[in-house]
């Protein structure tokens, strides 16, 4: 009896060792699920992630690339601005440099125009007339007085 109640020991610690395998196989097909539903999940979320990383890419490439468009408008508007600076800026001198010579002409002509009247009035003599008037004096009297 004694080898029959060993084995029955032996046979009850063998049915817990199994239910506890069973156990513990059932906990860690459960753990392998969770891990691969997770993993699965994390492969969507890293899906999403990478599609939403292209997407920004994209963006930022249109972004660059609008940005250099403005770049080189700007450049080509800046360049037009200029020209028409120095146009303008050639205009302006080209007038200046009228506007100074209207100037020094009436400038001149001013002052010929102030000089010149006193100068012709210094110059020549004024003339004075003079009328004799003789009563019945005739002309070639003086010389008659003298002759006699």
């Amino acid at each position: 009896m004694l080898g029959f109640g060993r084995l029955q020991v032996l046979e009850s610690k063998l049915d817990i060792y199994e239910d506890l395998s069973k156990e513990m196989l059932d906990k860690l097909e459960r753990a392998v699920t969770t891990i691969s539903e997770n993993s699965n999940k994390i492969a969507v979320v890293l899906e999403r992630h990478e599609n939403r990383l292209d997407e920004s890419d994209k963006s930022d490439q249109l972004i660059i690339k609008m940005i250099e468009e403005l770049r080189s408008e700007n450049r080509r508007d800046h360049q037009r601005t200029s020209e028409r600076i120095d146009k303008i800026q050639k205009k302006v001198d080209q007038n200046q440099k009228f506007v100074i010579g209207v100037t020094a002409v009436m400038t001149t002509l001013v002052t010929v125009l102030q000089v010149v009247p006193p100068v012709v009035k210094l110059l020549t003599e004024k003339r004075v007339s003079a009328i004799m008037h003789m009563d019945n004096v005739s002309l070639n009297e003086p010389f008659r007085r003298s002759v006699y």
